[in-house]
């Protein structure tokens, strides 16, 4: 899709953080095989990551969380450009705050799209892990975290905690019995985890 391309643009030119190529490639791939019917993606951004979604399963309603006002706009205004508005709820908050009542309010869904604050990737996982649903797929984006992650180093001071907190959420995913988890090694680390 054209469209895309241009996202990608105004993203590179605005630096907004979108998902990477060959992670964009994963995501799409797995999302035709799996043919989810409802999505939850946290951190919309400007919605390039839900359109790319949106665009691999024809059947699939999406709910994206994001805090940035300025991007919940621009995400509603290229949503409708790609006619997809309609196949689209668009949640402007706290995501830790909206998992939650999206779990208290018996929200289920068959694939979450993780890509929002890392340092808070471990606090989300009781909840949606609750709301996916047998067979459902978690996919986390930047797991690795410019590789820090990986390593053994230690990371500057500034993203110290985001680190360990990523080292953590990998750990959980890893060691947890209800999921069965792959971490890719690509570009900045992709973690894929279907609850059993």
């Amino acid at each position: 899709m054209e469209f895309l391309e241009e996202l990608k643009n105004f993203a590179k030119e605005n630096n907004v953080p979108i998902l990477r190529e060959e992670s964009g490639h994963i995501l799409s791939d797995l999302i035709k095989k799996e043919r989810p019917k409802r999505i939850l993606e946290i951190g919309t951004a400007i919605g390039y990551s839900g359109i790319l979604m949106l665009l691999a399963s024809e059947e699939c309603f999406l709910t994206s969380v994001e805090k940035n006002e300025k991007r919940v706009r621009k995400a509603k205004e290229n949503f409708e450009k790609a006619g997809m508005q309609n196949r689209v709820k668009l949640i402007e908050g706290d995501a830790m705050e909206i998992v939650k009542s999206l779990e208290n309010a018996g929200e289920k869904f068959d694939f979450v799209f993780l890509d929002g604050p890392k340092g808070q990737y471990e606090k989300y996982l009781p909840y949606l892990k609750k709301m996916l649903i047998k067979g459902g797929i978690l996919f986390a984006d930047d797991v690795y975290l410019h590789g820090w992650v990986k390593g053994d180093d230690i990371p500057p001071h500034k993203h110290r905690a985001m680190v360990m907190a990523l080292r953590r959420f990998i750990k959980n995913i890893s060691l947890d019995e209800e999921l069965e988890t792959q971490i890719l090694d690509i570009e900045d680390g992709i973690s894929i985890s279907r609850k059993k």
